[in-house]
């Protein structure tokens, strides 16, 4: 395994939970950070940067706290920045991300040199999301610590590549940490991925269907409802392809046939949008059409975050236990 030195000794699982919009906040993050796992959320989760800034005191506070009353180390935590030109925020929001020295960075949508220098400055880690060999191999090459391949079947925004090619590819070029995202609901699911040559494994649509994620109860009610049959991977939602829920676009009265791809992709504008309170009679991407991935049919309870995390320890500890058994037995061990 390559795992940064941050991650090392603080893990009870290697899981990364995923930013995910809208239903990432302090809350679902400290819970998972004090159960073992890497809690995250994206920066326009929040309304502003000031807002940020709120969220990030509280976080490093209610973990600093917990660490001094059970003696023990919190798993890091992570902020998404959008490095997109649409984001008008980036760099405010980068500015209080160094402030608080947020252990881990995830970019997304664009990698840019002066914002892997600034975090690298502090001590921090960035990981990238990469869909394709491209856009991996750019990252690394300005020296990302860590790639998320994010496969097909993943949630939100994702890659149309299987998750073996991916990572085998990647695992050409690159020896840092790889983080395998796409369809990853259970313990024997994190460590497929690892005996496929990923580190860790990202999590996202298990721990929107938990008590801790910040979005509506008819969500959490659809993915206990749902099965990868009803996810649907289209650019006309947000301008790049993403996974959502097939019901929740035709409660939004969007047929998916007639409607166009948007011309270009706004997403500071979208982002604002989704977060506002205003009634608009028009339907909000990730607010209204819920995203999710093809791993919604494993899905079938809304437990705290610290008890899902629990579950999936001991089905991860179970998995590795059984492939050893089957190794065994082709390798005449315990005969």
């Amino acid at each position: 395994m390559s795992l940064p030195l941050q991650f090392k000794n603080c893990l009870s699982l290697p899981v990364i939970v995923a930013p995910m919009f809208l239903a990432s906040g302090p809350e679902l993050v400290v819970a998972c950070c004090k159960a073992g796992v890497v809690g995250t959320f994206p920066a326009l989760n929040q309304r502003s940067s000031a807002g940020l800034d709120q969220w990030l005191t509280e976080i490093n506070a209610d973990l600093t706290l917990h660490e001094k009353q059970s003696g023990k180390k919190a798993a890091p935590y992570g902020v998404n920045l959008v490095v997109h030109k649409s984001n008008a925020r980036l760099f405010d929001d980068l500015a209080i991300c160094i402030k608080h020295k947020a252990p881990l960075i995830i970019t997304s949508l664009g990698v840019v040199q002066e914002v892997i220098d600034a975090i690298h400055a502090y001590g921090g880690l960035v990981f990238h999301d990469v869909v394709n060999i491209r856009f991996a191999k750019k990252a690394a090459s300005m020296g990302a610590d860590g790639l998320i391949a994010v496969a097909t079947g993943a949630g939100g925004h994702a890659g149309d590549w299987s998750p073996f090619a991916l990572v085998n590819e990647i695992r050409q070029f690159y020896d840092k940490t790889v983080v395998l995202a796409g369809s990853l609901s259970s313990g024997s699911d994190i460590a497929a991925a690892q005996v496929m040559g990923a580190d860790l494994a990202y999590m996202g649509t298990r721990f929107i269907a938990t008590l801790e994620a910040s979005v509506q109860e008819q969500y959490k009610q659809q993915l206990l409802q749902s099965s990868a049959a009803d996810i649907v991977y289209t650019p006309v939602i947000s301008g790049v392809p993403a996974n959502f829920i097939r019901q929740s676009i035709a409660a939004a009265g969007i047929d998916l046939e007639q409607a166009e791809t948007p011309a270009q992709l706004d997403f500071g504008a979208e982002m604002d949008a989704a977060n506002s309170d205003e009634v608009t009679t028009q339907a909000k991407p990730w607010k209204d059409i819920w995203s999710a991935g093809q791993g919604i049919g494993s899905i079938d309870d809304l437990p705290a975050s610290a008890d899902l995390i629990t579950r999936l320890i001991r089905e991860y500890k179970q998995a590795l236990e059984q492939q050893q058994e089957k190794a065994s037995l082709l390798t005449g061990e315990n005969s």
